[in-house]
Order: structure tokens, then C-alpha cells, then sequence
């Protein structure tokens, strides 16, 4: 296991813990660099208009296009460290 991943790895774990909640913006970040670091580019289905939340998810995410899967988990970590 890279050193990146491991740190990606214990920065989830550390996102559980955070001292205060983060608000919804820094939330749909976080998840945002979480799936591109994990998973890469989006390409799920956009979600209808009667589910907000996913739909917000799905923007979220599909803004990070292009990003590579290295550097959305950097970025994650350090976001995670900064709310830590």
C-alpha cells in the first residue's frame, strides 16, 4: 500500500472524528474528494429532482472531473487535517 493511500486511509478515519461538524458546503467537499480519490471521474446517473441531497452529492463530485484520483486524495487529506 502506497504511503498516499495509507494516509487517504487514516484521514477517513479521522474524518469521524472531527471536533465540530463541518457545515454543508465543506460536507459535500469532503465527500466530493472522497469519491474522486476512491472511485475517479463520476459516471453515475444524475439524480432526478426529488432527491436534493444526491443531486448536490452528484454536482459535488461530477465538478471534480479531470481530477486525478492521487490528487483528490491529497487534497482530501489536507482538508481533513485542516478541519481536524
Amino acid at each position: 500500500m502506497s504511503d498516499l493511500q495509507a494516509a487517504f486511509d487514516k484521514a477517513m478515519a479521522d474524518s469521524k472524528n472531527l471536533s465540530e461538524r463541518p457545515d454543508n458546503a465543506t460536507l459535500l467537499k469532503i465527500y466530493a474528494l472522497y469519491k474522486q480519490g476512491s472511485a475517479g471521474d463520476n459516471t453515475e446517473k444524475k439524480p432526478g429532482f426529488g432527491d436534493m441531497v444526491a443531486r448536490a452529492k452528484w454536482d459535488a463530485w461530477n465538478q471534480l472531473k479531470g481530477t486525478s484520483q492521487d490528487a483528490a486524495k491529497q487534497q482530501y487529506i489536507d482538508l481533513i487535517a485542516e478541519l481536524g
